[in-house]
C-alpha cells in the first residue's frame, strides 16, 4: 500500500491521541468522515497501525522508579536466548528488551515500585538465566518520552 500525504497527517494524528472522534480527525486532516474511516481502516488492515492502546501515567500507580537493566552473557546459543525471552515475558514490570550491539549484549527497561521491588525483579531475572554481568541505572529525570513514531509529511 502506497501512503500519501493524507495518510501520514492521520498516523500522525492518532499517534498523539488515536481516541479521537472520526470527525475531528477528519477536521484535522482535511477529509470527511468517509474518507478519514476509510483510510484508517485500509491503514490497520495493512498493518501501519500495530496496537492501539492507552498510555498510562506510572507514579499515578506507584510505579516511580523507571530502571534500565544492562546484560552482558558469554552464553549466545539458542536455548539461552529462549530462556531469556521466556522470562522476560512472565515478567510484567519489563515494558521493553532489545539485543544489542556492542559490549552490552541486552538492555531491559522496567517499572517498578521502588527499590525492593527492583532486587525482586533482579532476583527473578537471574534465578534462571546465566549472565556475566547485569547492572542497573535508575532514571532520575526524564526529559522526553514518547511512543511516537516521525511521521514524514513529505
Amino acid at each position: 500500500m502506497e501512503i500519501d500525504t493524507f495518510d501520514r497527517k492521520i498516523l500522525q494524528s492518532i499517534q498523539k491521541d488515536c481516541g479521537m472522534s472520526i470527525e475531528s480527525l477528519g477536521e484535522q486532516v482535511g477529509l470527511s468522515r468517509n474518507a478519514v474511516w476509510r483510510r484508517v481502516k485500509a491503514l490497520e488492515e495493512h498493518g501501519f497501525v500495530k496496537h492501539k492502546v492507552a498510555i498510562l501515567e506510572p507514579q499515578k500507580l506507584g510505579l516511580d522508579l523507571q530502571v534500565f537493566v544492562q546484560i552482558r552473557t558469554s552464553e549466545h546459543n539458542p536455548d539461552w536466548r529462549k530462556r531469556l525471552a521466556q522470562t522476560v515475558q512472565a515478567l510484567p514490570q519489563i515494558q521493553s528488551v532489545h539485543r544489542m550491539t556492542g559490549d552490552l549484549d541486552y538492555l531491559i527497561m522496567a517499572r517498578v515500585a521502588n527499590m525492593a521491588e527492583y532486587d525482586q525483579l533482579y532476583q527473578r531475572l537471574t534465578k534462571n538465566i546465566h549472565m556475566s554481568d547485569v547492572s542497573a541505572s535508575f532514571v532520575m529525570e526524564s526529559l522526553k518520552e514518547t511512543t511516537e513514531i516521525p511521521v514524514s509529511l513529505l
